[in-house]
């Protein structure tokens, strides 16, 4: 790691106290795969092609706030956090943003950025640090493997579903063939573009059953995010189900506004996370079925 990396950890490290966590626990990166880059092309072929995953410092794209340069939120939440260790970093210098599933969920930890998830080697963990709630929400509780109190401050607050994550930053980079245990795929991306993609990538392919949502489903959780985005659902939904894929596919098309797209999203991944969405990390190996409308993620 870089000397900016070291002092950052130390930083976080000197205000943390708890119990370490649990070595089996895993930092899930939440993404939506079948999205594009700033430079137009795929996500997962620049992912192919650098080998690594970038910040969005370094992207200039995300599924959360784009604030992500000199001066911006982004940059002013990470020099309170890190004590200014990265205040004259270069982009690629940057920690790499995700969430520790202590809940052990098989769609990832923070699945309000995303179906589908890089999960993780345990290694990559002693070089992370964490907070609660999100950065965004200029948190006052911090922590690092070696010992920390977030899980039960986490495990205690009455937050919504899709905001109870712990959110992890990854100092060092992340290198796909050395620091990524699989690549955890929303079935609705089998036999795909998204899928072949996803192939020749340097690390394993898994999957989870996926998430699904009824157009009545939508409907009828239209106060969760607003009627209009559950009418958008609607329009977009393919044979009266909502996934993923179709999300991803009408944000290519850009005939729709990606944030109202996002909202759409928010209201799947709250209502329509598959069955069994809490349990632990081998059910992503597995195909598994899905009932349209089904339970809402256990986080």
């Amino acid at each position: 790691m870089s000397p900016r990396a070291l002092s950052a950890l130390r930083h976080v490290a000197r205000g943390s106290a708890g119990p370490a966590v649990d070595p089996e626990l895993r930092i899930t990166l939440n993404f939506h795969p079948d999205r594009w880059t700033a430079r137009g092309e795929s996500l997962l072929t620049a992912l192919a092609r650098d080998g690594a995953y970038h910040s969005q410092f370094v992207t200039g794209t995300s599924n959360g706030g784009l604030t992500a340069r000199p001066g911006g939120d982004r940059w002013r939440w990470e020099s309170r956090i890190f004590g200014g260790a990265y205040d004259a970093a270069t982009a690629h210098e940057r920690p790499v943003y995700g969430a520790l599933n202590f809940r052990r969920q098989v769609v990832g930890a923070a699945p309000r950025f995303g179906s589908s998830h890089f999960r993780l080697t345990a290694a990559t963990s002693a070089r992370a640090t964490f907070c609660y709630p999100d950065s965004a929400a200029e948190p006052a509780d911090f922590g690092v493997a070696a010992g920390m109190s977030l899980i039960a401050l986490a495990e205690a607050d009455e937050q919504d579903a899709l905001n109870d994550y712990i959110e992890a930053h990854v100092h060092g980079g992340v290198d796909l063939s050395r620091d990524v245990e699989a690549l955890v795929l929303d079935a609705c991306y089998r036999g795909t573009p998204v899928e072949a993609a996803a192939r020749r990538l340097p690390c394993p392919v898994e999957w989870h059953p996926g998430y699904r949502l009824t157009v009545a489903g939508l409907r009828r959780h239209a106060d969760y995010r607003g009627r209009e985005y559950a009418e958008l659902g609607a329009r977009i939904a393919r044979d009266g189900l909502v996934d993923p894929r179709v999300i991803g596919d009408a944000a290519r098309s850009t005939r729709y506004v990606l944030q109202d797209l996002k909202m759409v999203w928010h209201t799947l991944a709250r209502f329509g996370a598959p069955q069994g969405a809490g349990t632990a990390y081998s059910a992503a190996r597995t195909s598994g079925g899905h009932t349209p409308g089904a339970s809402t993620p256990s986080a």
